[in-house]
């Protein structure tokens, strides 16, 4: 058997094996449960397995929405001890029970992607109608509740929400964030070694945010108004855009397409407002802090992400190219989540350095869209060296290509499926 053939044997084992019928967990122990957007990049690799199973994961995902639209950035389908904050820490009743948080909106591009390239033409008809709703209702969610003022960028209230949960691009934000004085026990350190996931500290603040949602009974203009965390997260609203785009071209594919102009509307000015994030002196987007009304100063993975929501100019996608050919001189395997050159760079630490296969490709397919398709390559072998030499793990070390965090990953060897293998 080639290397390649072992690639591919070794993820289809890793998806079968986290497959608890119609859902993906992340992987077995860590994470007990499914996750948003997890769950959209997992399709991508059933799709090379079994069509309808792909599609059952964004079905299952789904009996989690909420009446005003959100989809829960995570479903608890069934018990288990392996995870905390678990469904009874979040206040919220329904069935299935969930977070009260989201996750980067990409299902919409995830669909798109899997219905342009099914081989059942009328299945994927047949689903593609069967979720439209739901994912106009989740898009009109985002830009009705995170975004009230109408700036044309929505809002983040927890780090776990914008899937880059301790980014040293938070650190200021959450040093105003008060402490949980509650005690609770966290269960992913029997998991996964310490030097490799969030500091206490944080978790303590990750945990009163928790608390302070449930507090406030959900309302997002009292959570907006009053919120410790709050941000604007270039990367969330990078997805939002790239999935709005393609939501608006599903729609056109439907069998009975609807009125879409709220969301044509909120993704217009998406496009101009998330300008003003571009920094020119470091060669990226930054995120910004909401309360102090300026950028975050922290070169991160996520200043890259314009280039997947099509939201970055021909020139700025030009200047990016070539920044990530420097960050790739100084971490050669995968796309840093931080600039190693930045003092807060751990080349281990869960966002605080670790390179992931999922950002790697976002990236990659971005750089294709605007031409630079040699540096799209360079992020392609990167990506592949990672999985040959180590396999299927959460992150890997850029420097080292150590695997770490959960092994056995599923958007790991999903992204393996669909892009390297």
């Amino acid at each position: 058997m080639s290397q390649t053939e072992q690639l591919i044997s070794e993820a289809k084992r890793v998806l079968k094996e986290n497959d608890l019928g119609g859902y993906t967990v992340p992987t077995k122990g860590l994470y007990p449960f499914q996750w948003n957007w997890d769950a959209g990049i997992t399709a991508l690799g059933w799709l090379h397995i079994d069509e309808k199973r792909a599609w059952a994961e964004f079905e299952t995902l789904f009996k989690g929405q909420w009446e005003n639209g959100m989809v829960p950035h995570v479903v608890f389908h069934q018990d288990s001890d392996d995870y905390f904050p678990g469904p009874d820490q979040w206040g919220v009743v329904g069935n299935p029970p969930s977070t009260s948080i989201s996750q980067p909106p990409l299902l919409a591009t995830m669909v798109r992607m899997i219905y342009e390239q099914s081989q059942d033409k009328d299945l994927a008809q047949a689903k593609l109608d069967a979720l439209l709703p739901g994912l106009i209702r989740y898009h009109l969610w985002w830009y009705r509740e995170r975004d009230p003022e109408s700036t044309g960028l929505v809002s983040s209230y927890h780090p776990w929400e914008s899937g880059m949960d301790n980014s040293p691009a938070w650190d200021d934000i959450l040093e105003r964030v008060p402490q949980a004085t509650r005690s609770y026990q966290r269960r992913d350190l029997s998991h996964v070694d310490s030097n490799q996931r969030p500091v206490k500290a944080e978790y303590d603040r990750y945990v009163y945010l928790v608390d302070f949602f449930k507090d406030k009974k959900f309302d997002y203009q009292t959570i907006h108004d009053e919120c410790p965390f709050h941000t604007k997260d270039v990367s969330l609203n990078s997805v939002l855009q790239r999935a709005t785009k393609d939501l608006i071209h599903l729609n056109s594919l439907a069998t009975e397409p609807v009125n879409l102009d709220e969301i044509i509307r909120g993704a217009n000015k998406a496009d101009v407002q998330i300008q003003a994030l571009w920094d020119a002196e470091r060669h990226q987007f930054l995120n910004k802090d909401y309360a102090e009304n300026a950028p975050i100063p922290v070169k991160t993975s996520a200043g890259f992400m314009p280039l997947y929501g099509h939201s970055a100019t021909p020139e700025q996608a030009s200047i990016m190219a070539e920044e990530i050919k420097l960050w790739l001189e100084k971490g050669p395997k995968g796309l840093a989540s931080t600039y190693p050159g930045e003092a807060v760079f751990d080349a281990k630490r869960y966002w605080r350095g670790p390179s992931w296969l999922h950002i790697n490709w976002m990236i990659a397919d971005g750089l294709s869209y605007y031409g630079h398709h040699d540096v799209a390559a360079l992020l392609q072998q990167a990506s592949r060296s990672i999985i040959e030499q180590s396999g299927y793990w959460e992150y890997f070390d850029p420097e080292t290509g150590e695997g770490c965090g959960g092994s056995n990953f599923s958007w790991t060897a999903a992204i393996a499926l669909h892009w390297l293998v």
